[in-house]
């Protein structure tokens, strides 16, 4: 019997109208379909009067069921995998089953479709060039100070994932550990009560202190920037005389002409200007 094959299907984020047609053709072509949340997705059936056999497949019984679907999958079934919103496998369950799948020689696809990140990257009007998408922020203090180990000196657009009784004592943690920087935080995308709030990590959280936070928020955070660099490393040397400035450079590893170089560099000066100084060096 030759195997079946999982598709990865994503849903709306919140308006229904955002299912692509393809995603529809497959959820009724199903033998089954694993979701995240039964009662969630038969919302999503139902209203598109879609009547199939629904097995849990979520963050607590993911191992397990993972076998089963591959079971499944070699005996020859078609088995869509939904999340309760956007794509699976991302900051949803849906990676475990990958693995599988490749593991064992069993075909997959993904369909493309709605996806939370990408939507709020595009609002927040940020640099949507380079990126890091790094999901829920950990509760436990080890990891998020691993975290922050991890993306305070990345120049890429940072995102994250974040739930309202979370997201003031969230800002308050980026605001401390990365400085006040631009940001979006976006609410309840494509619903009714959609809202974007852009500004400073303390515009944003100062907004939300005063209009309750509801629903789910994608948080969309610059990445620290040229300025930001500049002034750290003029903080490294704003305090040396000129000789002290080459020295320091040369310390570094570096020849006394490129030290030379880039104190003038530094100092937006001429290196004619900056060589005077480092004869009795």
């Amino acid at each position: 019997m030759n195997n079946g094959k999982l598709y990865l299907v994503p849903t709306p984020i919140g308006n229904l109208k955002d299912i692509t047609l393809r995603a529809l053709e497959i959820l009724k072509e199903a033998d089954v379909i694993a979701a995240e949340d039964t009662r969630q997705t038969l919302k999503l059936l139902n209203h598109f009067d879609i009547k199939k056999t629904l097995i849990s497949y979520h963050m607590h019984n993911e191992q397990g069921k993972s076998e089963e679907i591959i079971n499944r999958l070699k005996n020859g079934e078609k088995i869509a995998l939904v999340s309760d919103a956007g794509m699976p496998g991302i900051s949803d369950p849906g990676s475990i089953i990958i693995k599988k799948c490749v593991e064992d020689g069993i075909e997959f696809e993904v369909l493309p479709g709605a996806t939370a990140f990408a939507t709020a990257l595009i609002y927040s009007a940020l640099d949507s060039s380079a990126f890091a998408f790094r999901g829920f922020i950990s509760r436990e203090n080890k990891e998020r100070n691993k975290l922050i180990e991890e993306i305070k000196e990345m120049k890429e657009t940072l995102i994250f994932y974040e739930a309202p009784h979370r997201l003031i004592s969230t800002l308050t943690f980026l605001q401390e550990n990365l400085g006040n920087r631009e940001m979006a935080a976006c609410r309840e995308l494509t619903k009714l009560h959609e809202e974007i709030k852009r500004g400073r990590i303390s515009e944003v959280k100062e907004h939300f202190l005063e209009n309750q936070p509801r629903g789910e928020f994608v948080l969309v955070v610059s990445g620290k920037t040229e300025e930001e660099f500049e002034k750290e490393k003029m903080e490294e040397w704003e305090h040396l005389t000129i000789e002290d400035h080459i020295r320091k450079y040369i310390n570094d590893g570096f020849s006394k002409k490129d030290a030379i170089k880039m104190v003038a560099k530094d100092r937006k000066e001429p290196k004619s200007v900056i060589y005077k100084y480092s004869t009795e060096i």
